[in-house]
C-alpha cells in the first residue's frame, strides 16, 4: 500500500481485492456490494495510512470468515472492528452506512476482547473455562465467536517469527481458550489450525519430529493415495453412486494426540494414510462404507459411525479403517457434502448451506440467514450444556443456568466472578469474602459509584467501598429493597444477626418455651425432646430460634400437642423414604416442605405413599420424629380417627432444591426374556437412579415395582412414558 491511501489505491491492493473478489463468489450482488463499501470505508478513513497493520490483519480475518462461509454481516463488523480502534469509531455514521445488525457485531467484538485480555491471566483450568462461558454467555450473536477465532487464526499466523516468549503466550491462550471454543462450535477448519500452531510453538521439536515423519515417506505417500483414489473413483461410478473421492490431509497435534492416548509408534498408526468420499445422501455413505468393507478387510475395533450417533458438536461422518492395497492400513471417511460442509465450517455453515440448495434459493433475506443462524447456535449451545454436566466439575447453578441464570463480573485485579442474574454489588461482596459483605458500604461499577441495589451486567468490574469494622444493614434482608439476590448472601447476612444477638434471642426463647410447656400442662417433658420435635438438635439453637420469632406459639403448642398424644398408624410409616439421606432430611429439616409456612420444622417423607413434589400433602405430628409428609389421599391418612385427626398439620411445597424424592412405578408386561433388561435400559436412558427393584411373574404376566429418585415431579412423567414404550408393557401407573 502507498503511504497515502485512496480508495481507489487501496482497492488495487492484492487483499483487498481478493476480499471483494471471493465476496462476489460467496453472496448476492447487493450483499457483496456492502463488502466491497466496507473495504473502501476503511481504507479512506482519515488515519488509514497510519493503521497499515491493523488495515491488513483485518482483510486476513475477512478471508478466514469468506473461508467458513460467514454471511457478509459478519465480514463487514470483522473489517470495521478491527482496522478502527474503538476510540475512533462514530457509531452513528457506521449505522446509517451499514446498518444496526453490523453494529450490534462491532460491539459485541469489544465485549470479547476484554474477555481475551484476562485471558492471558487466567491460572487454572477452572478459571480459563469460565472465561470460555463468560465468553459465549456476552457473545449473543455466534458470529461474534467466528470472527475472534479467525482473528487469533490471522495472529498466529503473524507470529512465527516472533520470540519464543510471545510465541508460547499466544499458544497457551489459543490451547486453553479457543481452540476448545472452535471444537464445540465445530468449526473444525480453524480448530486444527489452532491446535498445530499451538503445538508449534509449545513443543517445537516434537513437532518437527512428527513433521519428519510426514515428509519423510510423503511421496510414497501420495503416490499410494492416488492409487486408492483412481481404484475407487471408478468402482463407484460402476455402482451408479454419484460422488468425490480425495487424499485427507494429517494434523500434526491430532496425530500427535493419538499416538499419547494409543501408546503407540507413528509407524502404528491407521490414519496416516487416509482419504475421503463425499456422496450426495445417507444411504449412499452406507452402500460405499458395505462397498469398502467387502472390498478390503475392516480392522476391528477401528470402525466409529457419527452418523446414527454424532459428537457433541454435530460432527457426521462414518469412519473406517481397512487392510487397503498392498497390505497397508488405510483410514476412510465417508460423509454427505452437507456433513463435510459442517464438519469444515460448523454452525457457520447451518446458515449458508441451505442457501445453495433448491430448497434455500439464492435470495434468502438477511434476517432469514440470522434466524437461521440462531437455531444453528442453540442447538450447539444445548449440545455444549450436556457436556459440561458430564465432564465439568461446576456448581449445578452454573450447569443449568449456563446463559440465562449467571453473570460474570470481574473484581479490580481481573478475577473472574460468577453471580446469579440480578445479583448486585452486595452479594458480589459476599462471594469475594463474607468480611468483605460485612463490611461493604459503597460500590463503584466500571469507576463510577452507584447504589448498592444496582443490578449488575456481564463483563462489569465491580470495586467494594468498605468499612475498616462494622456490620450489615438489616435493610438487605428486605426483598422489596433489592439488595441481594443470592441465597449465599442472604445466609451470611442472616447468620451474621442470629451470632450478634443470639445470647439475647435465646434467653428470651427459653422464657417463651417454658411459658408455651406450663400452658399446656407438659413441664414433665424434657425441653430437649422439644427442641428436636421443632426440628433443632441444640436445645440453645431451638430457643435461639424462638427467641427470632422463627418458631411461632402456635408451632409450638401444636407440637406440644402431638408429643403428648398416642401412637396411631399413621406413625407407623415414620422411616424415610431414603434411608441414605434421612440424615440430611433431618438436619435441613423439611428438604423443601413447609409446615404451617414455614421450613424449620423436623419432617420427613413418609414411605408408605412418597409424595412428590406438586402432589397435594399434609403433615401428621408423629410422637418422636417430627411431622411425617403424606399424601392427602394416602391410606394412613384417609383412615385416622376424629382424634388423631387433630394431629395433622397444613403442610406445602417450598424450595426443594436439588434434594432427590423417591416413587414407586407398577409395570404390568406380557412376559418374555430381556423384558426386566428392556425395561431397566429405558430408565438408564432417562438418566434415573433406581434404588428398589421388585418383580414376580404369573403365567406370560410380568408384574415389576421399580422404587426411583427423582429431582423433579416432571421427571415422573417422563419416565412413565419411557417405560410404557417398551415392547410388552402394557400399563405403568404410579404406585
Amino acid at each position: 500500500m502507498s503511504d497515502v491511501l485512496t480508495p481507489a489505491a487501496f482497492a488495487a491492493d492484492a487483499l483487498a481485492a481478493e476480499v471483494v473478489a471471493r465476496a462476489s463468489r460467496a453472496y448476492t450482488e447487493e450483499h457483496a456490494a456492502r463488502v466491497q463499501k466496507a473495504v473502501g470505508f476503511i481504507a479512506a478513513s482519515s488515519k488509514a495510512a497510519e493503521r497499515f497493520n491493523l488495515v491488513q490483519r483485518a482483510l486476513e480475518v475477512a478471508i478466514v470468515l469468506l473461508e467458513i462461509d460467514v454471511d457478509e454481516a459478519a465480514v463487514v463488523a470483522a473489517l470495521l472492528a478491527l482496522s478502527i480502534p474503538e476510540k475512533d469509531r462514530d457509531y452513528d455514521l457506521w449505522t446509517g452506512a451499514f446498518g444496526g445488525e453490523v453494529i450490534g457485531l462491532v460491539r459485541g467484538l469489544a465485549r470479547a476482547g476484554k474477555i481475551e485480555t484476562l485471558s492471558e491471566r487466567a491460572n487454572d483450568a477452572a478459571a480459563t473455562e469460565l472465561l470460555r462461558k463468560m465468553l459465549l454467555a456476552m457473545a449473543d450473536d455466534v458470529r461474534v465467536i467466528l470472527i475472534k477465532l479467525a482473528e487469533r487464526t490471522v495472529y498466529l499466523r503473524a507470529i512465527t517469527k516472533a520470540d519464543d516468549a510471545v510465541r508460547r503466550a499466544a499458544a497457551v491462550t489459543t490451547r486453553d481458550l479457543f481452540a476448545p471454543l472452535a471444537n464445540r462450535l465445530g468449526v473444525f477448519q480453524i480448530k486444527w489450525e489452532l491446535e498445530d500452531l499451538s503445538f508449534r510453538f509449545l513443543e517445537p521439536a516434537l513437532y518437527k519430529q512428527i513433521a519428519g515423519y510426514l515428509d519423510g515417506k510423503r511421496g510414497e505417500r501420495e503416490a499410494y493415495i492416488a492409487s486408492v483414489l483412481a481404484e475407487l473413483k471408478a468402482d463407484m461410478a460402476k455402482l451408479g453412486i454419484n460422488g468425490q473421492v480425495a487424499g485427507r490431509p494429517k494434523h500434526i497435534w491430532s496425530i500427535h494426540r493419538k499416538m499419547q492416548t494409543k501408546n503407540i509408534p507413528f509407524e502404528k498408526l491407521y490414519d496416516v494414510r487416509a482419504v475421503r468420499v463425499l456422496v450426495d445422501s445417507v444411504p449412499d455413505c452406507y452402500a460405499v462404507l458395505g462397498y469398502i468393507h467387502d472390498r478390503w478387510q475392516p480392522i476391528a475395533g477401528e470402525f466409529d459411525d457419527y452418523i446414527a450417533q454424532p459428537k457433541a458438536n454435530h460432527y457426521q461422518s462414518l469412519h473406517t479403517a481397512v487392510i487397503g492395497p498392498e497390505g497397508k492400513t488405510l483410514e476412510v471417511q465417508i460423509r454427505t457434502h452437507a456433513m463435510h460442509l459442517a464438519s469444515e465450517h460448523g454452525v457457520a455453515a447451518h446458515w449458508r448451506y441451505k442457501e445453495n440448495t433448491k430448497e434455500g434459493g439464492r435470495n434468502k433475506s438477511s434476517a432469514d440467514k440470522k434466524f437461521e443462524s440462531k437455531i444453528a447456535w442453540l442447538r450447539q449451545v444445548l449440545e455444549w450444556n450436556r457436556e459440561l454436566v458430564s465432564d465439568s466439575g461446576f456448581s449445578d447453578t452454573v450447569k443449568q443456568g449456563l446463559f440465562n441464570d449467571t453473570v460474570y463480573v470481574f473484581t479490580p485485579q481481573g478475577r473472574v466472578i460468577d453471580l446469579p442474574a440480578g445479583a448486585t454489588p452486595v452479594d458480589f461482596a459476599y462471594h469475594v469474602h463474607t468480611d468483605l459483605g460485612h463490611r461493604c458500604r459503597g460500590a463503584k461499577i466500571d469507576g463510577h459509584i452507584v447504589p448498592l441495589s444496582t443490578k449488575l451486567k456481564n463483563a462489569q468490574m465491580v470495586d467494594i467501598l468498605a468499612a475498616k469494622v462494622g456490620g450489615p444493614s438489616r435493610d438487605w434482608l428486605n426483598p422489596q429493597l433489592g439488595f441481594l439476590s443470592s441465597h449465599r448472601a442472604q445466609s451470611k447476612v442472616r447468620a451474621w444477626f442470629r451470632q450478634e444477638y443470639f445470647e439475647v434471642d435465646k434467653a428470651h426463647g427459653r422464657q417463651a418455651l417454658e411459658k408455651e410447656l406450663a400452658r399446656a400442662g407438659a413441664t414433665s417433658l424434657a425441653l430437649e425432646k422439644v427442641s428436636l420435635a421443632l426440628g433443632h438438635k441444640q436445645l440453645d439453637e431451638c430457643c435461639a430460634a424462638i427467641g427470632r420469632n422463627e418458631i411461632t406459639p402456635h408451632q409450638i403448642e401444636v407440637v406440644l400437642r402431638g408429643l403428648q398424644a398416642p401412637v396411631s398408624a399413621a406413625d407407623a410409616a415414620t422411616a424415610p423414604a431414603f434411608a441414605p439421606h434421612s440424615a440430611s432430611l433431618a438436619s435441613k429439616t423439611s428438604g423443601g416442605v413447609l409446615v404451617l409456612g414455614v421450613n424449620n420444622i423436623q419432617t420427613l417423607v413418609a414411605k408408605c405413599c412418597k409424595p412428590l413434589p406438586t402432589d397435594p400433602i399434609v403433615g401428621f405430628i408423629t410422637k418422636n420424629r417430627g411431622v411425617m409428609v403424606h399424601r392427602i389421599d394416602c391410606i394412613n391418612i384417609t383412615s385416622l380417627t376424629p382424634d388423631q385427626r387433630e394431629r395433622l398439620m397444613p403442610a406445602e411445597w417450598g424450595n426443594t432444591g436439588e434434594q432427590p424424592f423417591a416413587a414407586d412405578i407398577e409395570v404390568a408386561a406380557t412376559d418374555r426374556q430381556g423384558l426386566l433388561r428392556d425395561v431397566s435400559d429405558a430408565l438408564t436412558k432417562e438418566r434415573i437412579n433406581v434404588v428398589g427393584v421388585n418383580t414376580l411373574s404369573r403365567g406370560n404376566l410380568a408384574s415389576m415395582r421399580f422404587t426411583v429418585e427423582l429431582r423433579r415431579a416432571e421427571d415422573l412423567t417422563r419416565v412413565m412414558r419411557a417405560v410404557g414404550e417398551v415392547a410388552g408393557v402394557e400399563s405403568v401407573t404410579r404406585r
